[in-house]
């Protein structure tokens, strides 16, 4: 026994001085691989809980978090989908009919879904369905209520049509009980205001949802259970279609055709679509826009620009009576100054995607993008770069001047950037805002501080939008939020709703060889004078405005405003701030035209300021729920509380006729690499993928995840190697006491492994 008891103790003497040895070789390696950087790379890892051995697996390489099954949509379906877009521009707003056809291939009765997207700022506010010669309007319902009908209806065996928003840009309609070789079609409506920037015009139509990547909670530092991960997300979820099942298909997997009917008040010229070849008809005020090759398939954004032959419009003034109340959208463009003297000291803070959504053609954008951005820095100026995937890298410890030598540092790291990993961009977002102290006066007299701009390069392509607002609108503290949409299908709501928030702009890079035209149009604009402290106040009158928080603006950039009355009359005067001189203009708000379409911009627009109450934690989430159902049933919307629902009272289904649901599949967003997204759901399939080099690179060494990591190892192998030699030394001089006490010892220790 006595034995034993020697044997025990010293193996785990030696294994406790072996342990001590290993810490601090280990310490050893990493303090000269660290010493070996020019510049010590900060890296955090977002840890990720592992998921119960009950849940279906879900895979997070490439970029994404998937469904464990039906990510992947490999037969062409049974249901195919054809949409039609009519966009009538008038003035500074469009009316866009979206017809989609749901035709039935199959000998069985389905029921279809389809996740589409429409444009973030617009006003869902029509649902008809179509079956043979029969129309069905549809209701406005709160979200429960609509959902209710919809499943009775379906379980009758009668046809229902189902819209609902699963984001504000992105909605997904559901029809019940289509028969074998039927069609039936829902067409929607919604207005939407035009994009203007220093008389350049824009109207946008999303027309494909991206894979989104299910993002970690911010309160639970990224460690989520399937359960908590799909709470909130589970409906902005589709398959996406294979490239062989989309080969196999043809042109006949989501084709999508567009007309926009361009009147917009003047003579446009410069009529273009940067992302699709189109025809232009008609002469005059009055143009005919379609696409030149007809029917597209929907992987792209639409997007077509035009700008006004002579001097833009600077003002814009149209009314609405809705109910008991008047409606007013006032636009105005601030006069256009040059800056007297130099741009002030810039504070400089460049956040790059670099996740697996960007692998393709966004991460060369994106990195051209940067590197252009780079160039433009003065020595007076700060800067630092943060990269993110599902880790996060700060370039520099924190903003440092733009030298040549940290410059040319910079560049380098933008070359090496690859995409690959999650999308986690709250903790990025949250060390580009970490800002101790307001920035530094320039010059005594002056109202200009020097400023910090925060630069997002990025597709968006993630689920916790909310999450992102929330933390712009509690801790922006001074900087300024601009984002750079990256890609042929950024998350424009996401974009636009952080700007806003960031009190920042939003500018989209589609393709490659536009990015350094872009960067250049936001970057000029950014070193102009910007229209501060805005106001607008009404003599003679009342109005409630929307947004109640008046944005800076920069060049060329108009103040939308819309405002609800009950008598609309006085004058209307905005003012503010521009180069540190004051400047006001006046607006009597009798001119006014009539316009059928104010009224509902409105209730869409103070939507969108009540979701931001709810981000900045200024109202409960109950009373955030109420005041958008009260809006959306008010003016007739599709909200995150009220839904769009059609049925047709006479079943069709016959009596015992099985049901079969399908979920139609999206295509990849064109540039995307599906090989790179989708590689870990085939790797064990027959899809041969080979493995990229920097994958080989990452199975052969792993980096430690933090900075500090190295203090922990050090303390432990400082512990284990001293707790070693002490007690080798009190067993030499106590051999015979701790034999004897051993033997117990080791006995208990093995009758507790058994038990």
């Amino acid at each position: 026994m006595r034995r034993i008891a020697l044997s025990l103790d010293r193996d785990a003497m030696a294994m406790m001085l072996i342990l001590g040895l290993v810490a601090m070789g280990a310490l050893t390696t990493s303090t000269f691989a660290a010493r070996a950087t020019a510049n010590p790379i900060h890296r955090t890892a977002a840890p990720v809980e592992p998921l119960p051995a009950s849940t279906a697996p879900i895979s997070s390489e490439g970029g994404l978090i998937l469904r464990g099954s039906g990510e992947v949509a490999t037969t062409v379906p049974a249901v195919r989908l054809g949409t039609d877009i009519v966009a009538d521009v008038d003035g500074q707003t469009a009316r866009v009919t979206v017809t989609q056809a749901f035709r039935n291939t199959s000998d069985e009765w389905m029921e279809a879904t389809y996740l589409y997207p429409l444009p973030d700022d617009g006003a869902v506010d029509t649902l008809k369905m179509v079956v043979g010669d029969r129309v069905f309007e549809g209701e406005i319902k709160p979200r429960e209520e609509a959902q209710q009908i919809y499943e009775e209806a379906k379980a009758n065996g009668q046809k229902a049509g189902l819209v609902e928003q699963s984001r504000p840009n992105m909605f997904r309609n559901s029809i019940a009980n289509v028969g074998p070789g039927e069609t039936v079609l829902i067409q929607i409506e919604f207005q939407a205001p035009i994009a203007q920037v220093a008389g350049d015009y824009s109207l946008r139509m999303p027309l494909v949802v991206g894979p989104r990547y299910i993002a970690g909670s911010a309160n639970s530092g990224g460690s989520l259970t399937r359960a908590a991960m799909l709470a909130g997300s589970a409906d902005i979820l589709a398959p996406t279609a294979d490239p062989d099942m989309v080969a196999q298909a043809g042109s006949g997997l989501n084709p999508v055709s567009i007309t926009v009917n361009l009147d917009p008040g003047f003579d446009a010229e410069a009529i273009s679509s940067p992302y699709h070849a189109v025809d232009v008809t008609g002469e005059g005020t009055t143009r005919t826009i379609t696409l030149a090759d007809g029917a597209v398939p929907a992987n792209r954004d639409f997007e077509l620009r035009w700008s006004a032959a002579g001097d833009a419009p600077s003002l814009g003034l149209f009314r609405q009576k809705h109910g008991e109340m008047d409606y007013v959208m006032a636009t105005i463009t601030p006069p256009s100054t040059e800056r007297i003297g130099e741009v002030p000291p810039r504070e400089m803070i460049f956040v790059i995607d670099n996740s697996g959504s960007m692998a393709g053609e966004s991460m060369p954008a994106a990195r051209r993008s940067l590197l252009y951005a780079l160039e433009t820095l003065r020595p007076q100026d700060q800067f630092n770069i943060i990269r993110f995937d599902d880790t996060m890298t700060e370039l520099f410890p924190g903003a440092v001047p733009a030298s040549s030598d940290n410059i040319a540092q910079a560049k380098s790291f933008t070359h090496s950037l690859e995409a690959d990993g999650g999308t986690e961009m709250l903790p990025a977002l949250r060390s580009a805002l970490l800002s101790a102290a307001p920035p530094t006066p320039v010059g005594s007299e002056s109202l200009e501080y020097g400023v910090r701009q925060v630069i997002f390069l990025t597709d968006g392509s993630l689920s916790n939008e909310a999450e992102m607002m929330a933390e712009i609108n509690q801790n922006r503290g001074y900087s300024r939020v601009f984002m750079v949409g990256i890609g042929s299908a950024p998350n424009t709501f996401l974009m636009r709703r952080m700007a806003e928030a960031g009190r920042g702009t939003f500018t989209h890079v589609g393709m490659g060889d536009e990015a350094e035209d872009q960067m250049q149009r936001l970057l000029d604009r950014l070193a102009r004078p910007v229209a501060t402290n805005l106001t607008a106040t009404v003599e003679g009158g009342n109005i409630d405005f929307a947004p109640r928080d008046l944005p800076d603006l920069y060049v060329g950039e108009p103040l939308v405003l819309l405002g609800r009355t009950r008598h609309l009359a006085g004058t209307l005067t905005v003012s503010g701030v521009i180069e540190g001189e004051r400047w006001s203009q006046r607006i009597p708000l009798g001119e006014a035209r009539q316009s059928d379409v104010v009224a509902k911009l409105w209730a869409h627009r103070r939507i969108a300021e009540v979701e931001a109450e709810r981000y900045s934690g200024e109202t409960s989430h109950e009373r955030v729920d109420a005041s958008i159902e009260e809006l959306g049933m008010a003016f007739h919307l599709v909200t995150s509380r009220t839904s769009l629902i059609a049925v047709d009272d006479t079943p069709s289904r016959p009596e015992g006729a099985r049901l079969t649901k399908e979920e139609l599949p999206l295509l990849l967003p064109a540039g995307w690499d599906f090989d790179h997204l989708f590689a870990t759901q085939f790797a064990n399939e027959s899809r041969d993928l080979p493995m990229r080099e920097s994958d080989k690179q990452r199975q052969r060494l792993e980096l430690p995840n933090t900075s500090t990591g190295y203090r922990l190892t050090l303390t432990l192998g400082l512990m284990l190697l001293v707790s070693g030699t002490a007690g080798a030394v009190w067993w030499r001089r106590r051999t015979g006491w701790q034999g004897q006490h051993g033997a117990g010892y080791a006995m208990l220790s093995l009758q507790r492994q058994a038990a």
